[in-house]
């Protein structure tokens, strides 16, 4: 699912899947929620709204079924062995 930054209220990316009538909210927190059974119609007056904080609040928040969870930062993620290993240990050793 592609995210679009914002900056509104509490709010800092927003994401839809029209597929799976899916979508995401991540807050500045660091939490994110997954709404499901949300139609394009909203996902289309969310992202383009002016106040997108209100709009979540009043349309979003208590009409849809959320899922709370964590944003996981994107890019190259170590392995166990790279992070705990001792200093100037080879990582293939």
């Amino acid at each position: 699912m592609e995210m679009k930054r914002i900056n509104a209220g509490k709010l800092r990316a927003i994401g839809y899947d029209a597929r799976e009538r899916v979508l995401r909210v991540e807050f500045e927190d660091g939490t994110a929620i997954d709404y499901s059974g949300v139609g394009a119609e909203v996902w289309r007056r969310l992202s383009t709204s002016g106040a997108a904080w209100s709009y979540y609040r009043d349309n979003i928040e208590e009409e849809f079924t959320g899922r709370r969870g964590t944003v996981r930062p994107q890019g190259k993620s170590r392995s166990l062995e790279d992070l705990f290993k001792a200093p100037g240990e080879d990582a293939d050793t």
